[in-house]
């Protein structure tokens, strides 16, 4: 990814005929201005399949060549996954760094990453990604590496020592990780005997988790308008008054389609609070047409990490931003994923709109799971930020 600050860029997307398909490329627009890029211009094309060699066909790899010098474009940025022969082909024909969506959202998470293992985690992908790309992008990892034999023999290609400065960093990097997840486990088994109620916050990015948040238990966590606001995850104590306890709230980091595979295990060291959670509450875009398929997306993470089978209520944020036609006659029902019906509560975190019969939702639950607390003393109301 270019360091230069809001370098013009031109956004690609290709239609495959999957139903998915962003044909304004809304979604990578706003990641590339989230990783500091300035979209100056965007080209869709269909396809049966990519093409082999640039993935967009030559005539199409031409258009978009013109495109590039008319609007003085710095970079181009795929809204699909590339193969390293396909952005080495495409970087040959236009004469220009090619990226894709997955190193745009490798690059954000890299940026705002804030636990430990969360940012050693974004590393690993990040490296990971890096060692089949035969361009020399990693160069800064000189720096990093000691030790004999760096240098390698005086016959030794410089992709070779490329090739070896990755693989070492790599494996440094999964040592630190097994020794942090061993001190997670620890910390895991502390919070288990204490039998706290936990409840996470999880969702699409930029459904207004964090909003949602911050109404909940009047905190001034940090929430944008943008893709990933915030990566790190923040708990809180929330009580509730019809429960007559207190239960442990975390807002989490936002989920996206297309997630790269290699960022799988950094979302489930960031998101260990909802794979240990008792109640997921899964926040909802409902101002958003396409929230079908946003669940569709958070569903397969969530499975992907382990928390599908946490219980869930559906919360669909936004409500003040929903066109009048479109409201709901009721402020709560059901929403049925995969044959399940799971409880619904329509709210608009901004203007507090459906928020006690949220709060009434969760102490119904809770008193119907009932799990004891010991320690609820020591459960102060204070903000803290896991690290």
């Amino acid at each position: 990814m270019s360091d230069a600050v809001a370098a013009p860029t031109i956004l690609v997307g290709v239609d495959l005929g999957l139903p998915h398909f962003d044909a304004e490329l809304e979604e990578l627009g706003l990641l590339a201005q989230t990783a500091g890029l300035n979209p100056v211009a965007r080209i869709t094309c269909k396809r049966k399949a990519p093409d082999a060699a640039l993935f967009v066909g030559s005539g199409k790899a031409d258009e978009i060549k013109q495109l590039a010098l008319l609007h003085g474009a710095q970079e181009i940025l795929f809204d699909q996954s590339l193969s390293p022969a396909q952005q080495r082909n495409l970087e040959r024909q236009l004469e220009l760094p090619v990226n894709d969506r997955t190193l745009l959202i490798l690059q954000i998470f890299a940026q705002r990453a804030r636990s430990h293992e969360g940012k050693l985690q974004v590393e690993l992908a990040r490296l990971q990604y890096l060692s089949t790309r035969l361009v020399r992008r990693w160069s800064h990892l000189e720096r990093q590496t000691g030790g004999a034999g760096v240098r390698g023999g005086p016959g030794e290609k410089q992709i070779e020592l490329d090739r070896r400065m990755i693989g070492e960093a790599i494996k440094r990097i999964k040592e630190r990780l097994t020794k942090v997840k061993r001190q997670r486990q620890t910390q895991r088994r502390q919070r288990e005997r204490r039998d706290a109620f936990n409840i996470s916050l999880v969702g699409y990015t930029n459904a207004g988790k964090t909003t949602l948040f911050n109404a909940l238990v009047k905190a001034r966590a940090y929430a944008a308008d943008q893709l990933f606001a915030t990566l790190d995850t923040t708990t809180r104590q929330l009580y509730l008054g019809d429960a007559g306890r207190s239960v442990s709230l975390s807002d989490t980091v936002g989920f996206i389609r297309d997630l790269p595979h290699g960022l799988i295990d950094a979302f489930q060291a960031t998101l260990q609070e909802a794979v240990d959670a008792d109640l997921l509450l899964h926040v909802v875009d409902a101002s958003n047409p396409n929230f079908p398929e946003q669940i569709a997306e958070v569903q397969r993470v969530l499975m992907e990490i382990g928390a599908d089978d946490i219980p869930q209520v559906l919360v669909f944020n936004k409500l003040d931003a929903v066109e009048a036609e479109r409201r709901p006659l009721q402020v709560e029902d059901t929403y049925e994923m995969h044959g399940v019906a799971s409880p619904r509560v329509f709210v608009s975190a901004r203007q507090g709109e459906g928020l006690p019969q949220l709060r009434q939702r969760l102490a119904c639950i809770v008193n119907e799971i009932q799990k004891p607390v010991r320690n609820e003393v020591n459960l102060a109301d204070n903000d803290t930020t896991l690290d």
